[in-house]
């Protein structure tokens, strides 16, 4: 499906949908949910998220912990994945969407009363994505500055990058890493502005500034992976390598 398809959804506000999901969120995501809700990128981490500010957290019942009832409480600064819902990003297609299958018992209703692109201007999707991608060049920075520091003639690329996968996406158990905390924590790093776009002016700059000055190649590989995965990229395609 493309933008000029036939689409429109209507919300009757069930609460469905808000259970027992796997919802990834990038870094503009977590300043939005924070700017939304009035706080630090830091307490919205610990509050609403796991696997360090790369996962929306979802209680034992399976309910998202932003849900009160029916009534989503990060409504204004919702993640770009409930956004775009009953919709998702093809990757195999730039501009194109899939349509998802419906929640268990889900109220909402489908139709083709307009358009996926006024679909999507009316969930503010767009400039979402947009900020967004402007995260894609570091992939390529920090891969480079990996490649800088570790001698591959050496070490073999594909289990140093293996390792760094693992190490990325541990929920529990895994090292020290300034470099993904600042990832998810952009005020921690002095970047917080009063806007998202704002925010994501500061934090873009001072992380370029720490990739530059980083010396540690296996944190920024673990970086490196956690950053691709938390802007739609599978681990594979964060490190540009083929694995066997």
């Amino acid at each position: 499906m493309h933008r000029q398809s036939h689409f429109s959804y209507t919300c009757n506000q069930c609460g469905r949908c808000c259970h027992n999901q796997v919802i990834t969120l990038s870094p503009v995501d977590v300043i939005a949910i924070a700017r939304a809700m009035g706080l630090s990128t830091r307490d919205t981490v610990a509050r609403f998220t796991m696997r360090r500010g790369s996962l929306l957290r979802f209680d034992a019942d399976g309910r998202c912990v932003a849900l009160e009832g029916v009534r989503c409480t990060i409504h204004h600064g919702r993640p770009i994945a409930c956004r775009l819902y009953p919709l998702g990003l093809d990757r195999d297609g730039a501009d194109r969407f899939i349509r998802l299958e419906p929640a268990a018992g889900s109220t909402g209703v489908y139709g083709d009363a307009g358009t996926i692109g006024e679909f999507l201007s009316a969930q503010g999707v767009d400039d979402q994505l947009d900020l967004n991608e402007r995260y894609r060049p570091l992939l390529a920075m920090m891969r480079n500055r990996v490649a800088s520091l570790t001698d591959f003639e050496t070490v073999e690329p594909r289990e140093f990058w293996r390792r760094a996968i693992a190490e990325a996406l541990r929920e529990t158990n895994f090292d020290p890493n300034p470099m993904i905390d600042t990832l998810f924590d952009a005020d921690g790093a002095g970047c917080r502005r009063e806007s998202v776009a704002a925010t994501v002016d500061a934090h873009l700059s001072a992380l370029s500034a720490m990739v530059r000055f980083a010396s540690d190649a296996v944190k920024i590989a673990a970086a490196t992976v956690l950053l691709a995965v938390s802007l739609g990229f599978s681990p594979r395609e964060a490190v540009a390598i083929e694995f066997a």
